[in-house]
């Protein structure tokens, strides 16, 4: 009897450590590009409200300068997952044979802004002819975009330059060592209201910008060939998060925190600047402009052929929840 009894309690403590590594959540390593941004917030808002780990997920998050650090840490398996990986950038890498893969859209057209001081004899966009222009990291999509703003006004004495965040940008702009700044939302609106800063262009205003993917998710061929399941659940939980940022108060009241604001300026932020369309990860638009525009920038040499591209875009598809 007192055998029995030892089995039987051994085989229940074989049996509850068995339950409780079947429900221990998976967890995901996720570098973002610029904390803060409405765009780049799903994953930590979506970990605040629960809907993560409702997805069997626990996210490990940690923060770039921008997408060319968020694409360097992916490739090389530092993280699991990329968010905000330059669409242009990871054409370039992938066309390089870099082992990556997109696993859904980041931001379809954008909502960067280029600001100069108050005091800037620099009044639109068109007199930046000879300006430093300044964007994120080489590769970003902020990189493609100030080339897209020089391309399109004709600025062909702009110098664009590296610069990092919006919060190092814009003590440059401040202190007078570079003439245009970059930033996107929540950061500089408080300048921008105080009068301080002044907006000259918009991403967006540019049309071939405003029809295109501009940043993705990412992740690389290991990582997706080991953790499918997981990287599944992941663009699920995300779809879901990104209903909730449009839908649940609560979800302004997370960001406003996150981006260290007030929660009526989160909400100007969120709708102002991006629309749910914008935010939502399934939709690749305007290969046919991007193409032409990574060969003229000299990203890739030549357009990938589309049974590469293919291989390049691993989107899960929406699953009925």
């Amino acid at each position: 009897m007192r055998r029995f009894r030892t089995t039987a309690g051994l085989g229940l403590a074989l049996l509850a450590l068995s339950t409780t590594a079947t429900l221990a959540n998976d967890t995901l390593k996720v570098a973002v590009g610029q904390r803060g941004s409405w765009d780049t917030s799903v994953s930590e808002l979506g970990q605040n409200a629960g809907i993560f780990k409702k997805h069997g997920l626990d996210l490990d998050l940690l923060f770039t300068q921008g997408a060319g650090e968020t694409q360097q840490a992916t490739i090389s398996g530092s993280v699991d997952i990329g968010v905000g990986g330059g669409m242009m950038g990871v054409l370039g890498a992938f066309e390089k044979g870099a082992p990556i893969r997109v696993i859904g859209t980041e931001i379809n057209s954008a909502g960067d802004y280029w600001y100069v001081a108050a005091n800037s004899s620099i009044k639109t966009i068109r007199d930046a002819d000879g300006a430093t222009m300044a964007y994120s990291t080489n590769g970003s999509s902020t990189h493609a975009i100030v080339l897209a703003i020089i391309k399109e006004h004709g600025l062909g004495k702009a110098r664009p330059v590296a610069t990092g965040g919006p919060p190092p940008t814009f003590t440059q702009v401040m202190s007078g060592q570079i003439d245009v700044g970059w930033a996107t939302p929540p950061f500089g609106i408080e300048a921008l209201e105080q009068g301080k800063i002044r907006i000259i262009a918009r991403g967006n205003d540019i049309a071939e910008i405003r029809a295109q993917t501009n940043r993705l998710l990412i992740t690389s061929t290991s990582v997706l060939d080991r953790r499918k399941a997981a990287i599944e659940r992941y663009m699920d939980a995300y779809r879901e998060t990104v209903a909730y940022m449009y839908s649940d108060p609560m979800a302004i009241k997370y960001y406003a925190e996150i981006a260290s604001v007030p929660e009526s300026l989160a909400k100007r932020v969120r709708d102002e600047f991006f629309t749910k369309d914008m935010l939502m990860p399934d939709k690749v638009i305007g290969m046919d402009l991007i193409m032409p525009a990574a060969v003229t920038l000299k990203y890739i040499a030549a357009p990938i052929p589309e049974d590469k591209l293919k291989a390049l875009f691993q989107i899960p598809p929406a699953r009925v929840q």
